[in-house]
């Protein structure tokens, strides 16, 4: 991998999709695009199965830090609570900047449900300036770094799950995901299919992304992701 960049390109708040994507990811979304097109949605499959097998999630370990992931934050964040409680870390992280029409961060609100919710604020960490998945655990990263640490619990909806664990791994993160049994969408419903579909043909986006950057070799690129 490249030496680290710490000051990649970071979306400004309440960005556009576009704004979203930053360099490369509208090259790389065509691509996957047109990969599962031609392929008749094939390349999806293997992905499918592995967003629904983590959707399972893993076991909890001692870890230097539980990262709440994620929008519809409630659930997620009870979980993330009772794990903190239970031990296996000392601090709570919760990552999101402003979006769409927000008067403030998603992990702002997040910070102020945990502290209602009995969690004392020196356990409590935030970072506002991500606006997606990959940005919430590089910066998250960072800090983590900041401190030698580097293993993480993630927690978030069940499907989401194994992108999150991808990125987190290509950053180079210990990280183990734990679901949030009661977040949505209902298990075998018609939003749960369509859910880990989606979800499969995002985490080949990823892959596809990651590819594509090593092999025009491109700095830039890859420092979002490594």
């Amino acid at each position: 991998s490249p030496a680290v960049n710490e000051t990649p390109y970071t979306a400004p708040p309440r960005s556009t999709f576009f704004e979203r994507l930053g360099p490369g990811g509208l090259s790389s979304l065509l691509l996957a695009s047109a990969s599962t097109l031609l392929g008749l949605g094939l390349p999806l499959l293997p992905y499918l199965r592995r967003v629904l097998r983590l959707a399972a999630g893993e076991e909890p370990v001692p870890a230097d830090g539980i990262l709440v992931l994620g929008r519809r934050l409630e659930g997620r964040l009870a979980h993330a609570a009772a794990l903190w409680r239970a031990g296996w870390a000392p601090r709570l992280w919760v990552a999101g900047g402003l979006t769409g029409t927000a008067t403030r961060s998603e992990a702002a609100a997040g910070r102020e449900w945990l502290l209602a919710a009995g969690i004392p604020p020196a356990a409590v960490e935030v970072e506002e300036e991500s606006q997606h998945t990959l940005e919430n655990l590089f910066h998250v990263r960072r800090r983590l770094r900041e401190r030698g640490e580097n293993r993480l619990l993630l927690v978030s909806d069940p499907l989401h799950l194994a992108r999150a664990l991808a990125v987190a791994r290509g950053l180079g993160l210990a990280a183990r995901p734990v679901p949030a049994p009661d977040a949505p969408p209902r298990r075998g419903s018609f939003g749960w299919w369509h859910r880990a579909a989606r979800e499969a043909f995002f985490l080949h986006w990823y892959h596809t992304g990651c590819s594509w950057s090593r092999l025009i070799r491109s700095e830039r690129q890859l420092s979002r992701v490594t």
